[in-house]
């Protein structure tokens, strides 16, 4: 399995602090989304991430194949309503703890 990064990028820096109530229910559907990955263990972290400049949406999973996780990501309400987008990266090298069942 190869490790992915996803950052989510929000329409303003200071998006996790003053989302209106239909962000607020986008953000709610994007939290379910992904939780095929959490309930399969292949989700390593995922949350908001606050800095000195605003914040981001971060996510930390293992997959087989770059193309899953771009086309999973694509069909992603916050994506599919114009609310967000996300960045990609695949981890080159490093160190993921081991899984739990492993």
């Amino acid at each position: 399995m190869t490790t992915f990064v996803l950052r989510l990028i929000a329409p303003r820096p200071d998006f996790a602090q003053d989302m209106t109530d239909a962000e607020r229910e986008i953000m709610g559907r994007h939290a379910t989304y992904w939780q095929p990955y959490l309930e399969a263990g292949r989700m390593v972290v995922f949350g908001p991430v606050m800095t000195d400049t605003g914040s981001f949406g971060l996510a930390v999973l293992e997959a087989e194949h770059e193309q899953e996780v771009r086309d999973f990501a694509a069909g992603d309400p916050v994506v599919t309503s114009g609310t967000a987008k996300f960045e990609v990266g695949r981890m080159l090298a490093g160190f993921v703890r081991p899984r739990a069942d492993a």
